[in-house]
């Protein structure tokens, strides 16, 4: 009976000795296949972010350019704003009028031309009319053809201005070097306005302020080309040289284009010249050769509405012609 018994309990201390044995290498099998899981899981992530890093490189240089280029366009409009007003007007004209003085000298350009015509007792309407365009359209016709000079001369020479910087950068001069040989060796206007912008470097604006203002005095659209540019360059990294290379070959079309385009468009600009200016040549002839018959334009009230309607006429035809061969650029 004793015999029995003992060989039951060894029995049961062996099968519970087996038990724990299978138990405990069936738990260790799953923690070492999560191990490997757990491991695999957060290896693959670093594999593939080492795969996908020179992509997700490139995206991110993509954003930040669009970025950039989205930004540019607030600041655009922003400043094409303050372009408008008299101060940024007299300033891209390149003189050295003050608000007040242009609106002293329009004040006098009138009275100029209201005086004799209401001494002469000429009709009221062309008094007027007389008095409004020397008042308002001469200073301003001024301050506009001085612009137009001055952006023309500036566009003119820029692709070579552009050609320093693309050699100084690749001889490995920084660019506030390449800005200052341009400040000192290029010809007007391109030398001011860099000399501005070297000056406002030098007292702490950086190049993307400095060029802004310099956009601002210079409406140019080579400038502002230039402006996006190194504005570019300087947020997302990049070849400058190799990018202003481009820009100055895109301008040298550019100017190589309009040329063509004014070459084809001279005969059309002659035959508006001769058109517009038939009219007044042919009352001044008759006007000296019989004054009797020509006065009746000057003294009737007839004459005198006939002759605000010619101009008018007149004005509105220079304007189609001018606007039919002046292309965009």
């Amino acid at each position: 009976m004793g015999g029995d018994l003992a060989f039951v309990l060894a029995a049961a201390c062996a099968f519970v000795a087996v038990a724990g044995v299978g138990l405990a290498v069936t738990s260790s099998g799953p923690s070492k296949t999560q191990a490997r899981r757990t491991a695999q899981a957060v290896g693959e992530p670093a594999r593939r972010t080492k795969r996908q890093g020179p992509l997700d490189a490139g995206a991110q240089k993509r954003k930040q350019v669009q970025d950039s280029l989205k930004e540019i366009e607030e600041r655009q409009k922003r400043a094409r704003k303050k372009t408008l007003t008299l101060n940024a007007r007299l300033e891209q004209a390149g003189l050295s009028w003050t608000p007040q003085f242009f609106w002293i000298l329009s004040g006098v350009l009138a009275v100029l031309a209201f005086l004799p015509l209401l001494l002469t007792g000429q009709n009221l309407l062309l008094t007027l009319g007389a008095t409004l365009v020397a008042g308002l359209g001469v200073p301003r016709w001024i301050i506009g053809f001085r612009k137009g000079m001055r952006v023309k001369a500036f566009t003119a020479n820029f692709a070579d201005a552009l050609d320093i910087i693309v050699r100084g950068v690749k001889s490995g001069l920084p660019l506030n070097e390449c800005l200052k040989i341009i400040a000192r060796e290029s010809p007007e206007p391109i030398k001011s306005e860099f000399q501005k912008l070297c000056e406002g470097i030098a007292v702490g604006v950086d190049v993307d302020e400095g060029m802004r203002r310099m956009v601002t005095r210079m409406p140019a659209p080579e400038l502002q080309f230039f402006a996006i540019v190194l504005s570019i360059q300087s947020k997302s990294g990049g070849n400058l040289a190799e990018a202003l290379q481009n820009l100055s070959g895109v301008l040298r079309g550019r100017k190589m284009l309009k040329e063509k385009i004014g070459a084809l468009s001279s005969e059309a600009k002659t035959s508006a010249m001769i058109i517009g200016a038939l009219p007044p040549l042919v009352c001044g002839i008759v006007s000296f050769t019989a004054p009797d018959y020509m006065a009746l334009m000057f003294t009737t009230s007839k004459g005198q509405m006939m002759l605000i309607g010619g101009l008018t006429w007149m004005g509105i035809g220079i304007f189609v012609m001018r606007s039919m061969i002046n292309f965009k650029h």
